[in-house]
């Protein structure tokens, strides 16, 4: 954010255009989204405290867009590509270190299919390198903070005793570069009442649950609180419509990683993910400026 600021003023802007203000969200923050002086708020954060904002501004009648929680899924059909799913699984659950709102850390798999796609998630997992982000070579860097490293650590030990079977990974790694490391976790056994399955995770772990079929599979991905984006393997042109009509989600990928957007689209989820306009794209434009009609007469 500071870097951005320091490039911004740089590009001869009027003063006061473009501010940079720190602080805690118990102080500026709550001045900000109570202020009458205030035309729009933009948000990303906890549904919690999302939905503090939300209140704050309807009081004023201040316009808002929030990005919240997410809980997203990739669904691996029986006619999946098991190379294509693999990819997608990785990249959507482990890139950033799973530190994407946009991550899939919920593996829902065909069960005619689960065995081999495990393995073969499982291998590629084995092989990867974990360290230095910047380092040629490394495919998963570090997290954020301790704090965060233990609240990952403490979510393993959470899976574990719910009854998942850690098959791999969920381990603090030390390494010769100043950071907060860990193995990428990969849970199977898992079903989506437990708690690893229902709250969003922020770390790379992701967890497996098998399916009896399509429906059954679509039903799980369905089944949450949240709504931000939802994905599916499948090599069916009728299943991939089918899935796009009916994922209850903002965003929808198929056949790639739900771990990736483009700014010259809209962004955005259902249920508890988001309230009010897209974020990017034309929303973008449409919510941080004024729609005015005028009528003229020569």
């Amino acid at each position: 954010a500071w870097a951005l600021t320091e490039i911004i003023s740089r590009q001869g802007l009027p003063d006061g255009t473009f501010n940079l203000l720190m602080g805690g969200g118990g102080t500026v923050g709550d001045q900000i989204i109570h202020s009458d002086q205030i035309h729009a708020v933009s948000f990303t954060g906890s549904l919690p405290v999302g939905k503090q904002v939300a209140a704050a501004t309807a009081a004023n009648l201040v316009k808002c867009q929030l990005e919240m929680g997410s809980k997203n899924a990739l669904i691996v059909a029986a006619d999946a590509d098991l190379d294509v799913a693999v990819n997608a699984a990785f990249v959507g659950a482990y890139s950033g270190t799973g530190q994407k709102c946009t991550a899939s850390s919920r593996l829902i798999v065909d069960e005619s299919v689960h065995d081999a796609f495990v393995e073969k998630l499982q291998a590629k997992l084995a092989a990867i390198t974990v360290g230095h982000a910047l380092e040629e070579g490394v495919d998963m860097g570090p997290v954020a903070s301790e704090v965060q490293l233990e609240e990952n650590l403490a979510w393993v030990e959470r899976g574990k005793k719910e009854g998942a079977t850690l098959l791999l990974g969920g381990d603090r790694l030390e390494m010769s570069t100043p950071g907060y490391y860990m193995s990428p976790a990969l849970f199977v056994d898992t079903d989506n009442d437990m708690a690893i399955n229902r709250e969003e995770l922020f770390a790379p772990i992701a967890c497996v649950i098998r399916a009896k079929d399509y429906e059954h599979a679509l039903s799980i991905l369905n089944d949450t609180n949240f709504g931000l984006t939802a994905g599916i393997v499948t090599q069916s042109l009728a299943t991939a419509s089918d899935f796009k009509k009916r994922a209850v989600s903002g965003c929808v990928m198929v056949n790639l990683p739900t771990a990736g957007t483009d700014y010259h689209v809209p962004f955005g989820g259902r249920k508890d993910s988001s309230f009010g306009p897209r974020e990017q794209g034309q929303y973008a434009r449409e919510f941080y400026t004024t729609v005015k009609t005028t009528y003229l007469q020569a």
